[in-house]
């Protein structure tokens, strides 16, 4: 029962904070779904968009967590320090690397397919956005360190607040309400940015207001490199990113496919992916908390508590999964019809198709949950190389694949995307699992 109780006091508060994240994107979709058939689909191709680029550097991000963990784990201050403010580091540079997909995100969306109006409004809303992605990165890499340290509960509460606040300011400038002008994307745009800076910058007063986190300064000296630390936040992160970047892309790419099929298609497929992300945020978030425990058993080389602990996360995330996916099949056009303004042209038809594509992401959250279990389970002990292997094969080659084809040359049209898209996170999610198992067998010295 230790295990469970160590589990949910870190879990609970990371899970609550990927929903109050993953709020603040639907609060955009629930709102930009005012305006029409059209904004809506730019939105989920936007978010999609943008969401890629961000989180193939959250794979450093990430990175910091079992290093700051295992050194967490042996008192060592410095070591928790270094891994943190090289990490801040690597996401700037990655940042300024990928700036040009953020500036030329219309002329990539027109080039991979959609339709222009669409592209225009999308492309439009990534180039204001974009300013945000090094403060929202940033606030990656200091939520890995708090959760590595054990104030993952603050993790909680800035979220909170950062959704309140785009709620607030989302309805006031996309609508025009409160004696503003409506915006549109354009607003809803200039939030996204707006919120991603305020909740870095409340994360950093935290850390210097508390006198245990002042203590690991990681702000002192900050623009001193440390090369050997840099070289290893990205060796590892780097196929963390990939790894992530290949399921996300994944997702990308399905909305590419339903873009191709019609635009009703596409709206329908964001509000499922809306209530698929929305099941996926408790697996995500105890696939994090395992990341922390693993790292911190290893750290300690408890490798008997590592075992313990590992399983524990996977039978709660099957749970919960259980749980939700009977909701989703019992209710599919209510939960869809909470995104759509029956008074709009097309609303019956998108309703109809989102129905059905809500069952299906009620089984995707068993298989969706364990794969992320598995990695996080694998990040734990800094297995990543081969983990970025697997999940290529399973959502790409076996993913990938069948969703076309089920799509298009057998005619299953959007049903047979999610369909094979299913099967790839199915394949991830047995090998993944089994890796672990298999290293967790073995006698490893440094364990």
């Amino acid at each position: 029962m230790s295990h469970v109780r160590e589990t949910l006091s870190l879990g609970i508060p990371l899970i609550g904070a990927q929903l109050a994240q993953l709020g603040i994107h639907v609060t955009d979709i629930f709102i930009i779904g005012r305006l029409g058939t059209v904004e809506l689909a730019a939105m989920v191709l936007a978010g999609q968009y943008f969401f890629t680029v961000f989180i193939f550097g959250s794979g450093f991000a990430t990175a910091v967590v079992p290093m700051a963990a295992h050194a967490f784990a042996q008192g060592d201050k410095v070591m928790v320090r270094r891994s943190v403010r090289m990490g801040l580091w690597v996401i700037v540079g990655y940042a300024a690397i990928l700036s040009p997909a953020i500036w030329f995100a219309e002329s990539v969306l027109i080039a991979a397919g959609q339709k222009p109006e669409v592209a225009a409004l999308a492309g439009h809303y990534v180039n204001i956005a974009g300013w945000g992605m090094i403060p929202a990165l940033g606030f990656m890499v200091l939520r890995s360190f708090l959760s590595a340290v054990g104030r993952a509960s603050f993790i909680l509460y800035v979220t909170i607040i950062i959704l309140v606040l785009n709620a607030i300011c989302a309805y006031a400038l996309v609508l025009g309400h409160f004696g503003l002008p409506a915006l549109g994307m354009t607003g809803a745009a200039i939030v996204a940015l707006f919120v991603n800076i305020v909740g870095f910058l409340l994360t950093i007063l935290y850390i210097e207001w508390r006198p245990d986190l002042r203590s690991y300064e990681l702000f002192v000296r900050f623009w001193r490199a440390d090369w050997h630390m840099l070289r290893e936040v990205f060796v590892l992160g780097l196929p963390i990113g990939l790894s992530i970047l290949a399921e996300v892309s994944l997702f990308t790419v399905a909305s590419l496919l339903m873009g191709w099929i019609g635009t009703i298609e596409l709206a329908a497929h964001g509000i499922a992916l809306q209530w698929a992300s929305v099941a996926f945020m408790i697996p995500l978030g105890l696939a994090q908390a395992a990341t922390v425990r693993i790292g911190v058993a290893a750290g300690a080389r408890d490798r008997v508590g590592m075992i313990r602990a590992a399983w524990v996360v996977v039978a709660m995330s099957a749970g919960c999964a259980m749980l939700g996916g009977l909701l989703y099949a019992l209710i599919p056009r209510e939960l869809a019809s909470l995104y759509l303004d029956a008074s709009k042209p097309d609303s019956g038809a998108v309703l109809d198709y989102a129905a059905s594509l809500v069952v299906i992401a009620g089984i995707f959250q068993l298989v969706d949950g364990l794969q992320a279990i598995g990695h996080g389970l694998l990040r734990g002990i800094k297995d990543t190389t081969i983990p970025l292997i697997l999940a290529l094969i399973s959502y790409w080659a076996i993913g990938f694949s069948l969703a076309y084809i089920l799509a298009f040359p057998l005619g299953f049209g959007g049903i047979g995307v999610w369909i094979g898209f299913l099967a790839g996170l199915a394949a991830a999610s047995v090998l993944l699992l089994w890796r672990f198992a298999l290293l967790a067998r073995r006698a490893v010295p440094e364990l």
